[in-house]
């Protein structure tokens, strides 16, 4: 009798199981830092429902910190807001809301007005540097993540970017260093990191694609055709959508049908995250549609 009141049971507690949302969709991740417009962690609204917030510093890049700037081969230095998102600012948030976590993008688009150009001098050389360089600012600022963002690639392939990156990425988490790591790619790039996808996404964790780098005009069901796409070129990845609060932006807007995109993909399980570029240009109109965001995500 109690293997077959089991067996009874077991359709409604797979369905119960297949009910249960993934521990991704409620990411939530802001990049902060970038625009130098004053803004702090504690400026930014973080929802307590949220599981994973995680903060995103934008930049760390491996060029001087002195201009004229020049490229490093993996030597990297804070070219974020220092002064106002410090190690004892990352301390205090992260102690005052344990759902906070903080990571480091590096690359970026531009430093100096220039475009900030991913060019080792040779994969051994460029790892080395960069773990032995990125170790020290994780363990000075209390990281718990890295973030690739870059951009421009010059003469490199996409095979050396997928080398340099994927064994950078697994050795900071071999060494403990840090917990996750994710990416940061739209179209233009999208050949560099497929190429570290299919080698090294096993130590990827989730996409912050880019889907503001998209035309304006762009409508939800675009929107929807673009996530897609992008979710099949980083298959079995957790592809977050995105906006910007920056002007001007492009993508699909909030009051222009993101937040019906967004209930699309929850019905249909594939809301994975949300992330927003930046907590510096959303502090103008009070980081409401951050706000929104979170809300879309604990809802």
């Amino acid at each position: 009798m109690a293997h077959f009141f089991f067996f009874q049971l077991l359709p409604l507690l797979i369905m119960s199981l297949l009910m249960i949302p993934s521990a991704h969709a409620n990411l939530f991740v802001e990049y902060i830092g970038a625009l130098y417009t004053g803004v702090k962690f504690t400026d930014v609204p973080i929802n307590p429902g949220i599981t994973n917030f995680q903060f995103v510093l934008a930049f760390g890049i491996d060029y001087t910190a002195s201009a004229p700037h020049t490229p490093t081969d993996g030597h990297f230095n804070v070219f974020w807001d220092n002064g106002n998102l410090g190690a004892s600012q990352i301390a205090a948030i992260k102690a005052s809301h344990p759902n906070v976590k903080v990571a480091l993008s590096i690359g970026g688009d531009t430093v100096g007005g220039t475009p900030v150009q991913f060019s080792p001098s040779s994969v051994d050389a460029w790892v080395a540097n960069a773990v032995s360089s990125l170790t020290g600012l994780i363990n000075q600022y209390h990281l718990d993540g890295i973030d690739i963002d870059y951009e421009h690639f010059g003469t490199t392939t996409p095979d050396t970017f997928a080398e340099c990156i994927g064994r950078l990425i697994t050795t900071l988490k071999s060494s403990g260093a840090i917990r996750f790591a994710s990416i940061a790619p739209f179209p233009a790039v999208d050949q560099y990191y497929t190429a570290l996808w299919r080698k090294y996404g096993s130590v990827i964790n989730h996409v912050n694609y880019q889907f503001y780098a998209y035309d304006s005009s762009t409508t939800v069901p675009q929107f929807l055709g673009y996530f897609n796409a992008a979710s099949a070129k980083y298959s079995g990845g957790n592809v977050l959508v995105s906006f910007s609060t920056q002007s001007p932006a492009g993508g699909l807007l909030p009051g222009k049908g993101f937040w019906r995109a967004a209930d699309t993909l929850k019905s249909q399980g594939k809301l994975h995250g949300i992330f927003v570029w930046t907590a510096d240009s959303s502090k103008s109109n009070g980081f409401s549609w951050d706000s929104q965001a979170q809300s879309v995500l604990v809802s």
